[in-house]
């Protein structure tokens, strides 16, 4: 997949593109649904598919006081875009000026300029430019002049609890992954909730006071973290090796009370080595332990960590 960061600088698609646009966080199983009929309609017409996505997600910029938690970094959403068999990637830069730029100016600059659209694939709710003016209505007007058509597509959906469709959403994942239901968020995403961070250095208690070093990975600001509690999920390392993994999301009330910060460690399972200064990936499976309990003393922590273990082990195994 090409990316293309300036799109000023981009050179159109020979033949020209079959666009979709949108903040695409999680790339979830309903924006891959969207992105499988791109490319179906571009393959009809021999064109490029190309997602046009942004830096960061608009709502930090238009709203910063109620911008959502991500589901994925930049990076991790281009290679998820990727995987999903896109031809190219354009990574608008999202300021100021652009959050004030009109619906038709963005058309103009990217749509036509940099990416000779040929063909516009969105959801049928689709909404951009300042004041969110822009939608399919105005899109279809602008591509008769410019020579594009456009596609308002339904949404694909999922069941919830009452057994009724509602549109798969990167919102409603994220609710479910705040809610600590990672194996439903994980339905709908395609795959487990996965953060990433680099492994910090803690207290040292976990190994040497309990006997399970835990790997501390320091998750940055603004990702969707899950409910805290104990999940069973997979640590992979830079050299792509994957390990089963008892992950802690907690603020570790036993030795600091109420006081302590929110950190997520991982206990690799059957593993032993260093892991300080790498960058983990770390996916949730299940949750295999609400809450997070207090105990009196740390030899009852540590019988309830070898519990948990087991239970990871066995939601792991599970078919």
């Amino acid at each position: 997949m090409e990316i293309v960061t300036d799109p000023s600088a981009s050179v159109p698609p020979a033949g020209g593109s079959a666009v979709t646009i949108g903040a695409y966080d999680g790339v979830h199983v309903g924006h891959q649904a969207l992105l499988a009929d791109l490319r179906t309609r571009a393959a009809a017409r021999g064109l490029a598919t190309v997602v046009v996505t942004f830096d960061r997600h608009p709502a930090t910029v238009v709203r910063p006081d109620s911008a959502p938690l991500l589901l994925c970094d930049l990076d991790q959403k281009l290679e998820l875009l990727a995987a999903a068999g896109v031809d190219r990637t354009v990574v608008v830069p999202f300021d100021e000026e652009r959050a004030n730029e009109s619906a038709e100016d963005f058309v103009s600059e990217i749509l036509i300029g940099a990416l000779a659209s040929r063909l516009i694939v969105v959801g049928e709710d689709f909404h951009f430019g300042h004041g969110r003016k822009g939608n399919v209505a105005l899109l279809k007007e602008m591509g008769v002049e410019a020579g594009f058509s456009v596609e308002g597509i339904s949404l694909a959906t999922a069941f919830d609890d009452s057994v009724e469709a509602v549109p798969i959403s990167s919102t409603r994942i994220r609710s479910l992954v705040a809610e600590g239901h990672v194996a439903e968020a994980a339905a709908l995403l395609g795959r487990p909730h996965q953060v990433r961070g680099t492994v910090a250095h803690g207290d040292g208690r976990g190994g040497a006071d309990l006997g399970f070093p835990t790997a501390n990975v320091e998750v940055p600001a603004g990702i969707a973290v899950p409910a805290v509690g104990i999940y069973a999920g997979w640590y992979e390392r830079p050299d792509g090796g994957r390990w089963p993994a008892a992950v802690s999301v907690g603020t570790r009330p036993t030795f600091y009370g109420d006081q302590g910060p929110l950190m997520v460690e991982a206990f690799l399972l059957d593993f032993k080595g260093d892991l300080y200064g790498e960058e983990a990936k770390v996916s949730f499976v299940a949750q295999v332990r609400q809450d997070e309990l207090r105990f009196d003393s740390a030899d009852e922590l540590v019988a309830q960590m070898h519990r948990d273990v087991e239970a990871t082990r066995a939601a792991l195994s599970a078919p």
